[in-house]
């Protein structure tokens, strides 16, 4: 393995430590000032539709392009726009980086949107576990980077659909932890990268073709207010 290429492991390491200790000294700041009673089975609220809410999300994308070793991680937020009680709207964010063996790497952007659908009706009452269906569609930008030589490098864009399932978890009204897993299918000409005698050479695809992939987020989310 070349210095470079340690180095940015290394530096990979210390970022996602970074970003998780943020997050977990973010959390009392979130909830201070809130109403900070637990949830009680049977809480009647006020309502939720038009409910804004910020969120700050770490993110784990699995087997890239079919690839197990792969295994891309980052973190992102999102912006939630409840629309009813049973319909809620997510705009996101994600910043993901994975090695691609150990001559190069590569680093995602997702920028997109999903609608959240509660399957069980709960009328306006507070429930602890809130699990939901979702779908939406994102735009990705892919940057694929040599190890040894940084302007050695291809890049594409590519959009995708989404769908998947998850569940919030609600410690009070104004502050939950959710977490959900979805499928992305990106339409893009794909992008390969082999190691010629230490020589990293990327070719495009000619044409478009189908590549998905396994997303799963863990976020933190706070509610904003009403519209």
């Amino acid at each position: 393995m070349s210095m470079f290429a340690f180095l940015y492991k290394r530096h990979k390491m210390k970022r996602i430590i970074c970003i998780i200790v943020a997050c977990i000294l973010a959390l009392p700041i979130m909830v201070n000032g809130q109403d900070a009673s637990t949830v009680k089975a049977g809480e009647t609220l006020s309502g939720s539709s038009g409910l804004i809410s910020l969120g700050f999300r770490s993110s784990i994308s699995m087997f890239n392009d079919g690839d197990w070793n792969s295994v891309g991680t980052g973190a992102g937020g999102q912006i939630r726009v409840q629309l009813s009680d049973n319909v809620n709207t997510e705009w996101f964010y994600d910043y993901l980086t994975a090695n691609v063996g150990d001559y190069a790497h590569r680093t995602d952007e997702h920028i997109g949107w999903s609608v959240l659908f509660y399957p069980f009706v709960t009328h306006g009452m507070m429930t602890v576990i809130q699990p939901y269906i979702m779908a939406g569609h994102c735009f990705d930008y892919s940057l694929f980077t040599d190890n040894s030589n940084e302007n050695n490098s291809a890049k594409r864009w590519s959009s995708a659909v989404q769908a998947g399932i998850g569940t919030h978890i609600n410690f009070t009204r104004q502050f939950n932890i959710s977490s959900s897993l979805q499928y992305m299918i990106h339409l893009s000409n794909d992008i390969g990268a082999t190691d010629n005698n230490g020589v990293v050479v990327f070719t495009r695809q000619s044409g478009l073709d189908l590549v998905g992939h396994l997303l799963f987020n863990v976020s933190a989310n706070f509610v904003l207010g009403k519209l």
